[in-house]
């Protein structure tokens, strides 16, 4: 797969909400995801089980899901960012907007590197 292709897959996946779904087809074995802050843990977690159990950690943290917007990525090179905003409710909190930028790196048709900006 191109990085476009990748991009591509990556953004119709998370639209669908089929977010592990998209880590088990897209990302390399030894992925590395980047966060903003240590909000949801150590700010660096690497490899894909690593990163599927941090992704479990968020689900469990959501109260009720009110809806999210993926933009079309912007693909360069081996890179592609999104803009992602969702509306949600977490465990114990009020409803909140929250909005990213995800950048993605991509080698041999696998996603090799995730960060996040908010």
């Amino acid at each position: 797969m191109t990085t476009t292709d990748v991009a591509n897959r990556l953004v119709e996946l998370c639209r669908e909400g089929k977010f592990e779904e998209t880590q088990r087809e897209l990302y390399a074995d030894n992925a590395v995801s980047i966060e903003a802050d240590d909000s949801m843990g150590p700010r660096t977690t690497e490899g894909l089980p690593a990163i599927l159990k941090k992704g479990e950690m968020f689900s469990s943290m959501v109260q009720e899901f009110h809806g999210s917007t993926i933009s079309d990525p912007v693909v360069g090179g081996n890179c592609f960012a999104i803009s992602w905003d969702l509306d949600a409710t977490m465990k114990g909190k009020e409803r909140e907007q929250m909005s990213e930028v995800c950048v993605y790196a991509v080698k041999d048709g696998k996603i090799v590197s995730e960060q996040f900006f908010h």
